[in-house]
């Protein structure tokens, strides 16, 4: 998928989101090595809920909120280091994955204030692709490979008419700062 997008002409990418697909961040850092690579924290979220007992999840998820509602990286590590602390003796399979991960957790740090709580999550992705999932209910199947194709070019044709110029939460504020990240 990375070397088909390199191809059709994309050069450079700043900041990938991912849920955590296998592979994705080392097929990454082949075709994009400058590329910066984020977890997405919603995703994270999830998983630790379905690793840990049903009565501790409330806790345990409004505590582990605190790291993506700091004010900088430093905080956000300290609150994170704290819930290892708390947590790894009960959940110690859980916090050696998220020690694992850690690197990727953390990244969307090192980008503007303004629209840090937009790229932590692969929330505005998900919206896109539950449009598509909406309208390709209907249809039930495709007798090609190309019809699916052309369908989901369709909608995302439509879904930038729609959207061209509305510029998403705190990226207007910071436009000239995300053009100085590329060549």
């Amino acid at each position: 998928m990375l070397q088909n997008m390199k191809s059709r002409g994309l050069k450079q990418v700043e900041l990938f989101l991912s849920d955590g697909v296998v592979g994705m961040k080392t097929a990454l850092a082949r075709t994009y090595p400058k590329a910066h690579f984020q977890r997405c924290l919603v995703h994270v979220m999830r998983n630790i809920c379905a690793k840990v007992r049903v009565d501790d999840r409330e806790k345990i998820m409004n505590e582990f909120k605190q790291v993506h509602q700091q004010t900088n990286k430093e905080e956000a590590t300290a609150v994170l280091h704290d819930f290892y602390t708390k947590w790894g003796k009960v959940y110690s399979h859980v916090i050696r994955s998220l020690k694992d991960i850690e690197p990727d957790l953390l990244v969307f740090y090192n980008y503007p204030k303004q629209i840090r709580a937009s790229i932590y999550s692969t929330n505005m992705i998900e919206s896109f692709n539950n449009v598509i999932k909406r309208k390709a209910k209907p249809k039930a199947e495709f007798p090609t490979e190309q019809s699916l194709d052309a369908f989901i070019g369709i909608q995302a044709m439509s879904y930038n008419d729609r959207y061209f110029n509305r510029i998403h939460k705190g990226f207007g504020q910071v436009q000239d700062t995300l053009e100085s990240y590329f060549d």
